[in-house]
């Protein structure tokens, strides 16, 4: 260990632009063992790492950083796992710039961060080469917990709580299962075979997955509540926010959300509206986080004439995840900076043609810490546009089972929940973005690990 000093950090190869842009392919090649290795070698095994720390699920990284430098695939495996319900996934797609490899001794030092999530990829990838598995008891408990929704945190605890035993009914509305995971990532950043693979195990360990099932539709809540021992919502959070700008629903403009689960639709074969097809148009993108990264990138591999993405701060303040935005740049989206949406422009028939703009500056800083959005005056400018995706953020919906049952919600629609994760109505749990709003699935992922542990706790 310690090689820091003579080992640079190195990343994984990734597929050249103008290849990975033709198809929705993972863009980025596995570690082989020797290099998993090698980088591995350079953690300096801190005594306090700041990296288990940073970590939403606390994962063991010194350990199983130690344990891949050793070539323990077996240890190394075990460890990854104990702590995360599906490692191969965060390691694909967590901002590690803005987590553990952010906070990385080495990366304060100026050597480079440990590839943390590149090694933690690798290290279940070739687990599952090898034959390893996640492990699991069977259902050995008469309890059983019903779980609505198998997103992000719907896994999680659904992962922890076979884990002891206890059989878990698992509820979604979609055709295919995985929520955001599914359907809201790109290919090119998670492999759905991937996702499928962690409900083929889940299923094997006693879930049993209701899919289409949509609750308040098809099943009732009360069905559910009366047939288990307790219930875990993780329902997400799915409502876009709006710009509250003229003609923000004019034809042309999209929601992010939206736009990605239609292509991803089409991807699987099923039919979709043509109004999401950006092929030889013009998309603009307004937004600044990982989604909006997501929809650049797509609407490249869809065809698109050209695509802008607009944001309202300058680049060092984009919220998305820094390899998320040289992957857009590299791949051929324009960026346009410190520019805020005034108006979307349309035509005699209604439908948009162009994006009025205004250019924005960065002030005073506000309460928290952060500089406020001023407009520079008379610096309107308009950006041609035939279609609009706004991908400003999400909200919780707030499905009627809920009031209907008790369950409080605050003002913008999060489920109320205390600090054993349980909401106002005894034995309903909640987790992940229906709660916290839209946010990591790492820290949707350690919701669900933490409520299993609290359901756990109350069924004994």
């Amino acid at each position: 260990m310690q090689n820091f000093t003579e080992v640079e950090r190195i990343d994984p190869l990734r597929r050249g632009s103008n290849e990975r842009i033709k198809d929705y392919k993972e863009i980025y090649e596995l570690f082989k063992t020797p290099d998993a290795a090698i980088q591995a070698e350079r953690c300096i095994q801190c005594g306090d790492p700041y990296c288990h720390n940073k970590c939403p699920l606390h994962n063991y990284i010194p350990f199983w950083l130690k344990a891949t430098a050793n070539v323990d695939k077996e240890l190394a495996f075990k460890l990854s796992n104990e702590t995360n319900p599906y490692p191969e996934i965060t390691g694909r797609i967590c901002p590690h710039d803005r987590l553990c490899e952010g906070d990385c001794t080495l990366n304060q030092d100026g050597f480079g961060a440990i590839t943390i999530g590149a090694i933690e990829t690798y290290i279940s990838e070739n687990g599952f080469k090898y034959g390893l598995k996640p492990e699991f008891p069977g259902v050995t408990s008469d309890k059983r917990i019903a779980v609505i929704g198998s997103g992000p945190a719907g896994i999680s605890v659904a992962t922890y709580l076979l884990r002891a035993g206890i059989g878990v009914d698992m509820y979604e509305k979609a055709s295919r299962p995985g929520g955001l995971l599914t359907y809201g990532i790109p290919n090119f950043k998670l492999d759905k075979k991937i996702v499928q693979r962690r409900f083929e195990w889940l299923q094997e360990a006693g879930l049993n997955l209701h899919l289409g099932c949509e609750v308040g539709k098809d099943i009732s809540f009360s069905e559910i509540y009366q047939k288990c021992d307790g219930i875990f919502i993780a329902i997400g959070a799915q409502k876009s926010r709006r710009a509250n700008i003229k003609n923000e629903d004019a034809p042309g403009t999209l929601k992010a959300l939206d736009f990605l689960v239609n292509i991803q639709k089409k991807l699987f074969g099923e039919s979709v509206d043509e109004k999401y097809s950006v092929k030889d148009k013009n998309v603009v993108i307004i937004g600044g986080g990982d989604t909006a990264m997501d929809c650049v990138r797509t609407s490249i591999r869809e065809g698109a004439k050209s695509v802008k993405c607009l944001y309202r701060r300058d680049r060092a303040n984009m919220p998305g995840s820094k390899k998320e935005i040289k992957n857009a740049y590299d791949e051929g989206v324009e960026f346009v900076f410190n520019a805020s949406p005034k108006e979307v422009v349309v035509n005699s028939e209604g439908r948009v043609i162009a994006v009025e703009i205004q250019k924005t500056m960065l002030g005073e800083k506000d309460s928290s810490g952060r500089q406020r959005v001023e407009v520079v005056k008379g610096s309107d400018f308009r950006v041609e546009a035939d279609i609009v995706i706004f991908s400003l953020g999400f909200s919780p919906e707030v499905p009627s089972f809920l009031a209907e049952n008790g369950i409080e919600v605050n003002k913008w629609g999060g489920i109320v929940i205390d600090k054993n994760y349980e909401t106002s109505k005894k034995g309903i749990f909640a987790g992940g973005d229906c709660y916290r709003g839209a946010d990591l699935v790492v820290r949707a992922a350690n919701d669900g690990k933490e409520a299993a542990h609290q359901i756990i706790k109350k069924l004994k």
